[in-house]
């Protein structure tokens, strides 16, 4: 954080700009890390037709993340561009959920985790569809419009592989068990999260955040027969991160490290 504050930092409480900059860098690299990841399924996805729907959400979400680092690049005003932002970190720098660290695996376990990670930024971003900070609100809103064709999209196909007996259901119950211990990540607990909540930055804690969460999900679940991801333990949530991140991190950001001054 710089010690002048921006124009656009101006607008809200100082001692909860602290606490913004964490929440809209946590979100930016949600998007940044499962869109990147999930570009990997251009011209190997099952059939053509999801060739081009992945292609299609993963450029949503790096649409995305664009959007959030431009305007935590605003927030900060120290000259830093989204670029930097987005590319010029070490892998232990990055505050995405621990449920993103997850490699790509198969169609199963990309399923999987779109459903749970989609669903879950639902509901935060309907935590936000009231903040008090207009720019983040405008933007949330225009992301909500486009993220509910995510949750379409991961709900039909969580569907279909739940119903088809065999290997596409023993599949996707082997992902959802892998990834059960970080599902909720999406929710851990940030700092200055009080000050977030008593300025009307967001709505509500991540702790009811996840329950409402939890309560949106369960009726699929209960009526696939599908296992519920447990209340995990989200010390570490979007600190902790994996090796498959490492090597993911390598690949994104191969470009911007041969030649510094490329433009995203």
């Amino acid at each position: 954080m710089t010690t002048t504050r921006s124009a656009l930092a101006a607008s809200i409480d100082p001692a909860a700009e602290a606490a913004l900059d964490g929440l809209i860098l946590s979100m930016a690299d949600d998007e940044f890390v499962i869109g990147f990841s999930d570009s990997e399924w251009t011209g190997i996805a099952p059939i053509l037709e999801e060739d081009i729907a992945m292609s299609s959400l993963a450029q949503d979400e790096l649409g995305h993340a664009r959007a959030l680092y431009e305007l935590l690049a605003e927030l900060r005003g120290d000259g830093q561009t989204a670029d930097a932002v987005a590319y010029d970190r070490e892998p232990g720098d990055y505050r995405h959920a621990r449920l993103l660290d997850h490699g790509r695996g198969d169609w199963a376990m990309t399923i999987a985790r779109r459903y749970l990670y989609d669903t879950a930024d639902g509901t935060r971003l309907e935590g936000l569809a009231t903040s008090s900070f207009a720019p983040l609100r405008e933007l949330v809103d225009k992301i909500r419009r486009e993220e509910r064709y995510h949750v379409m999209h991961a709900t039909t196909w969580l569907e279909r592989l739940a119903r088809y007996p065999g290997e596409p259901r023993d599949r996707l119950i082997a992902s959802l068990e892998e990834l059960a211990p970080d599902a909720a990540t999406v929710f851990t607990l940030l700092d200055g999260e009080a000050l977030l909540v008593e300025t009307g930055l967001i709505a509500e804690p991540m702790t009811a955040l996840e329950a409402r969460w939890r309560a949106t999900i369960t009726p699929l679940f209960v009526g696939l027969d599908l296992p519920m991801p447990p209340p995990g333990d989200l010390d570490g949530g979007r600190t902790t991160h994996s090796e498959p991140f490492r090597w993911l991190w390598g690949e994104f950001t191969s470009v911007r490290r041969s030649d510094p001054g490329a433009i995203w």
